[in-house]
């Protein structure tokens, strides 16, 4: 349920959507009309890869920008357009992946079951999806999800949690928890259950992480993390030295989910907790993005904590690329680096070591260890990582 379509939320009228709908249009000509002057062929790829990089860029950072400057019911109705508009372009795409997708509810928690289509299920994700604590919703990140159960085998439930600025800080991590708790209580195995998220879902997975150590939670497979928005300090040179280069608006906004809580909390930024508890963990990140250096940090401090952390910083990419740019080459080695982390944390898998990438002309699985040398585990196969 997008938060539009939530009781109680306020929503604009049809004719102030449509205005706000027609504006958007116009914003994003504007962004294409600045393309051929982001000298859009240079970078770290070929020029196809460059220009789609340089598109991708501009019109994300209109949308954001755009939108952040709509009143709160304005917002939600534009959402609510967006969110249907992908509830009828995804589904095809998510089927032909050979995966199945169905609305349902856990703990009285709505969101969206997706499933590997005929095969055995090896796994359970719990996954938060990110949207600056403000937005977004299950259905428009099917596609990410299909690839990720694809390519795992595991079943994942995208929770649609409550966001701000209805429901600031911590409403969203109580319905994580309670998703969480049923989860376990209804059989899920500790040991083949993964709790993922990306932006402020992978800020809000470490807080659901921080909150699983202090109540004595049997320890989970591990944590699969993609551009987390860790440090709520946004204090770091990234945030302003790659404003020019990542998808982020460089003003980005933590108030209305904080709601006054203090941004260097241990329960809302996990760069500044205690992570000795934490399962292990896979991050994802890009070397352009304004998170860079908060990750970079958080990523040591989970390897001084001795926790066995797999790291993948792609250089030259933004924010979530992964999710925005599924066909790069950068994207491709993300899915297939966090399936064999995955697999590797699976108990009936291969168990000397995280598995953190994939040679993909030699099929030879690496073993990166906390301190990022490299290790060769030899060519054992690994399932779920052909080339589609």
């Amino acid at each position: 349920m997008v938060m539009g379509r939530r009781p109680g939320v306020a929503r604009s009228s049809w004719p102030i959507a449509a205005t706000d709908l027609v504006g958007l249009a116009g914003q994003f000509g504007v962004a294409l009309a600045r393309v051929p002057f982001r000298r859009p062929w240079s970078g770290e790829g070929n020029m196809p890869h460059n220009v789609a990089v340089t598109v991708t860029r501009e019109a994300v950072r209109t949308f954001m920008g755009y939108s952040s400057s709509l009143p709160i019911d304005e917002f939600r109705s534009v959402e609510m357009v967006l969110d249907d508009l992908c509830g009828f372009l995804l589904p095809p795409l998510v089927r032909s992946l050979g995966v199945t997708s169905q609305e349902d509810s856990v703990a009285g928690v709505a969101g969206i079951w997706y499933r590997p289509d005929g095969g055995a299920v090896r796994g359970t994700v719990l996954y938060l999806h990110g949207g600056g604590y403000v937005g977004t919703s299950p259905r428009m990140y099917a596609l990410f999800v299909a690839w990720l159960c694809r390519l795992t085998g595991c079943e994942i439930f995208v929770a649609d949690l409550r966001l701000a600025p209805e429901f600031p800080f911590p409403a969203g991590l109580e319905d994580a928890i309670v998703v969480l708790e049923r989860l376990l209580v209804d059989g899920a195995d500790p040991s083949r259950l993964f709790v993922g998220g990306d932006s402020s879902g992978g800020g809000l997975a470490a807080s659901l992480i921080y909150s699983m150590t202090h109540t004595h939670h049997r320890a989970i497979a591990g944590v699969l993390l993609f551009s987390p928005e860790v440090d709520l300090l946004l204090d770091d040179p990234s945030i302003s030295g790659n404003a020019a280069v990542d998808i982020l608006p460089w003003n980005i906004p933590t108030s209305a989910y904080l709601h006054g809580r203090s941004p260097g909390s241990e329960p809302v930024s996990g760069a500044e907790q205690d992570v000795s508890g934490w399962p292990p963990t896979f991050v994802c990140f890009g070397g352009d993005e304004m998170f860079r250096d908060s990750i970079s940090r958080f990523v040591d401090h989970l390897g001084k904590a001795g926790v066995d952390t797999v790291s993948l910083e792609e250089p030259g990419m933004f924010h979530v690329f992964p999710i925005l740019m599924p066909w790069a080459d950068a994207s491709r080695h993300a899915y297939r680096s966090v399936a064999a982390f995955v697999h590797a944390h699976l108990p009936d898998t291969v168990s000397a070591g995280a598995l953190g990438e994939v040679d993909e002309s030699t099929g030879v699985a690496h073993m990166v260890n906390r301190t990022g040398t490299v290790g060769t585990s030899g060519p054992t196969p690994v399932p779920f990582l052909e080339e589609s």
